[in-house]
């Protein structure tokens, strides 16, 4: 298992990207959480098998139907096993 901290920036808030984000992680079977940042991005943290982790960080490349990405930071973190879910954080 391995966990990921992401930044994404660009046009992300407002545009449902919290929403798909929970919806891809989910169906990865990943756990963590994704929230906006009050500079417009949004920060994820995704925790799982590397494999599925890593097809995630592909994702946040493309983005919701109406988002346009333009960079996404990545972070090693610690892997924090007491998320049993993904989660939108307000």
């Amino acid at each position: 298992m391995i966990s990921k901290k992401v930044i994404v920036k660009g046009k992300v808030q407002g545009v449902f990207f919290r929403d798909y984000t929970k919806r891809q992680a989910v169906s990865l079977g990943l756990t963590g959480w994704v929230r906006n940042l009050p500079d417009g991005s949004v920060e994820a943290l995704l925790s799982g098998e590397e494999e599925y982790v890593r097809s995630m960080l592909d994702w946040f490349h493309d983005g919701s139907p109406h988002s346009k990405v333009d960079e996404v930071l990545v972070y090693d973190s610690e892997t924090d096993k007491s998320y049993s879910s993904f989660d939108i954080r307000y």
